[in-house]
């Protein structure tokens, strides 16, 4: 028997994210061939907590799927890097 194996994304934390959630990345189990953005952050939020507190409303997050800035109907693939971050200022 061959096991199968689940399509994974890798998810990414950088800078604030990092700290809240105590890693700065994971794989994520794909739901389907593919999901939006916003559907892997409301997964995300499911987990309570610092999750739901860092991306919830009114929280900006940033979001970059394969190093290219992404918005949330953006769609992600297995084999996909999915970072998220705050933004960030300078000057």
């Amino acid at each position: 028997m061959h096991a199968t194996r689940t399509a994974t994304l890798t998810l990414v934390y950088l800078a604030r994210l990092r700290e809240a959630f105590g890693c700065s990345s994971e794989p994520w189990p794909l739901q389907g061939a593919s999901m939006t953005v916003a559907a892997v952050i409301d997964a995300l939020r499911t987990r309570e907590g610092a999750w739901a507190r860092e991306l919830g409303a009114g929280r900006a997050v940033r979001v970059a799927v394969n190093q290219v800035m992404a918005d949330p109907s953006t769609v992600v693939h297995a084999g996909d890097e999915v970072a998220l971050f705050p933004p960030v200022t300078g000057g």
